[in-house]
């Protein structure tokens, strides 16, 4: 069983996920990967969730970046937001959409195109402290 889930939102964020994902494996987390878009893929990212027995979501996503709020708004999990850079704002859009969540729906968020960071909040949020 993964005990993180790392969402993106298209497979070009994938660059970003291999950050996460190479943090965790250093944690020696177990952890599972898949593109999901909240805007193309609505009914498949609900099952997923609906299904996913991971304890902690990192959801990358650019431009409006819903995934991170979406995925908040269907689990009681933690859910870790990470912002992907973009041509015309650099990741601000994305940044702004991740941490302007209503209450009742939280998403912790990392700063933009910062896997790793997401990979060692989700460390902590597990519990779980770096190999010696």
């Amino acid at each position: 069983m993964p005990k993180v889930s790392i969402i993106c939102g298209s497979a070009s964020d994938e660059e970003i996920a291999k950050k996460a994902w190479n943090v965790l494996e250093m944690y020696q987390i177990t952890y599972e990967f898949r593109v999901l878009s909240a805007h193309r893929d609505p009914d498949l990212l609900d099952a997923y969730i609906k299904n996913a027995d991971a304890d902690v979501f990192i959801c990358i996503a650019g431009l409006a970046a819903a995934l991170p709020g979406v995925v908040a708004s269907k689990t009681k999990k933690p859910v870790i937001g990470v912002p992907v850079s973009g041509k015309l704002m650099g990741g601000l859009d994305a940044l702004l959409s991740i941490v302007q969540m209503p209450k009742g729906v939280p998403v912790a968020c990392v700063g933009v195109d910062n896997g790793e960071n997401a990979a060692h909040l989700a460390a902590r949020i597990l519990g779980i402290t770096a190999p010696q």
